[in-house]
């Protein structure tokens, strides 16, 4: 695999920065676990009952433009916005809003459809709906979203994300100045969308120590993050995990066998409750009233 992202050029990659230097949409090469065959046309969103219960749906607006979100949990708990991987608003992302409000005394979670009503379902599809997002467009939807938890109840608010998500996290700590807290799993921005030095709110991040996608989720990418979070002068917390690849926080059956047709066949229980853990940790030092 090859990947440009940012500025460099790395071996084990995922990401590759367009040629536009006006654009921050990141896009994806076909690697050696792409589907076999063509593109396949982007699926809507599912409306049955995996899908929807126990959410309830509601639209926010933000410039001139309108997007669905997704809330679960109490009406006047903190609130936290959970960022979706590059699949889209599928289960596990709903999977991980779900157990997010039930931590603790409870929170009200919101994702936020980046992709507005698209979903891929295969790794082929995925790309092409990543390839087309708007990443600055990406960072209005959370900075909207925050504001309407905070509109809606929520005294305090944090962002999480995974992937696709943990990277738009990072770069919502720079550019989204009404966040309480972050906790990012394993993506960083590049630095010409969001530069972790200028980070404003408190961040903790999380990475896999065999996660290959250099220079955007590997441990030496984790390492970097770190460097910078420290030079920013924002509580900040950076974790390593042993043993465990990209996305290894998705531990739902279906979760686990997407990871494994995509090579990844590292499961550890331990260190996703570890992370939990150390996430219910930052959410109630920073969102506590």
């Amino acid at each position: 695999m090859m990947m440009s992202y940012g500025s460099g050029f790395f071996t084990k990659p995922l990401f590759i920065k367009p040629k536009s230097t006006s654009s921050i949409t990141l896009s994806l090469v076909r690697t050696h676990f792409s589907p076999s065959g063509s593109l396949h046309q982007v699926r809507a969103m599912a409306t049955d009952s995996n899908s929807s219960a126990p959410f309830k749906k509601v639209q926010i607006q933000r410039d001139n433009t309108t997007f669905d979100a997704y809330v679960i949990g109490k009406d006047d708990a903190p609130g936290i916005v959970v960022l979706q991987e590059w699949w889209g608003v599928d289960f596990e992302i709903k999977n991980h809003a779900q157990k997010i409000s039930q931590f603790d005394s409870g929170y009200k979670a919101l994702i936020p459809d980046l992709y507005r009503g698209k979903v891929g379902l295969d790794v082929a599809e995925a790309q092409h709906l990543m390839e087309g997002l708007d990443w600055q467009g990406a960072v209005k939807d959370i900075e909207a979203s925050v504001n309407w938890l905070k509109a809606n109840g929520s005294q305090k608010v944090g962002v999480t994300g995974y992937c696709m998500g943990g990277a738009l996290a990072i770069a919502s700590s720079v550019l989204v100045p009404t966040i309480d807290a972050v906790v990012a799993f394993y993506g960083v921005p590049s630095s010409e969308l969001a530069d972790p030095v200028n980070a404003k709110a408190p961040v903790q991040a999380h990475f896999g120590e065999l996660d290959n996608f250099v220079g955007f989720s590997d441990a030496k990418t984790g390492k970097a993050l770190e460097e910078k979070l420290k030079e920013s002068g924002v509580p900040n917390e950076v974790y390593i995990y042993p043993g465990v690849a990209h996305a290894f926080m998705n531990s739902s059956p279906e979760g686990v066998e997407r990871r494994k047709n995509m090579g990844m066949n590292d499961e550890d229980a331990d260190a996703v409750e570890l992370a939990w853990t150390r996430f219910r940790s930052w959410m109630t030092r920073f969102l506590s009233v």
